[in-house]
């Protein structure tokens, strides 16, 4: 996954590329991007802010950074998942009964890579959904969850719990604020949403 690196590398590709012409043939084949890239794309692509790392230290070390860019220390979160705790008992967080809770920090069941959304499911959002959650989100997720689609997800979804079956099926597609009217963003509400990504792969 040292694509990631290299996918967001401040190296002037950007630049290099705009002088090239636009003289391509209509019968050149489109080029596949691989999954990983497709997604991390389309995320940002969407407003997402995607943080790429190589190992739980570089989690913590990222998740500190998210609460001080944002002036989140010793604040309510709102979590569910108790593998999570930790991270926020280290930087004073109550998570406990929150009342007024600065973000929501979850695990999710999939990364879709063809729209840059992420899926959730009744096990890490319980019965609410995302308009009565934070509009900011820190999500803990592993390269190992990306998929290309959200049938491919939800085929992962049925095979991992064939006894319990999760309700409250959901993706989160847009996170930033669309400042005009858009029918493609009808009914759906944006999350400030921050992508913690651990190479697991």
């Amino acid at each position: 996954m040292s694509l990631f690196r290299k996918f967001f590398g401040t190296s002037g590709e950007e630049g290099d590329n705009k002088d090239k012409p636009e003289n391509k043939s209509p019968y050149t084949p489109d080029v596949t991007l691989p999954i990983d890239e497709l997604f991390t794309f389309n995320f940002k692509e969407n407003g997402g802010k995607f943080i790429y790392c190589e190992n739980l230290a570089e989690i913590s070390e990222n998740f500190e950074n998210i609460l001080a860019e944002n002036d989140w220390f010793e604040s309510e979160a709102q979590c569910f998942d108790a593998r999570l705790f930790y991270l926020l008992d280290e930087n004073k967080l109550n998570y406990t009964q929150p009342k007024n809770p600065k973000f929501f920090f979850s695990f999710c069941e999939n990364l879709i890579a063809d729209e840059g959304s992420i899926l959730f499911s009744s096990l890490q959002l319980k019965h609410f959904k995302p308009n009565e959650l934070p509009t900011n989100m820190i999500v803990f997720a592993t390269t190992s969850q990306i998929v290309n689609s959200k049938g491919d997800g939800l085929r992962g979804i049925k095979n991992k719990h064939e006894k319990e079956y999760p309700t409250n099926i959901t993706t989160i597609k847009y996170f930033e604020e669309v400042k005009e009217q858009d029918f493609l963003h009808y009914g759906s509400c944006h999350k400030n949403l921050y992508l913690l990504l651990l190479e697991d792969l």
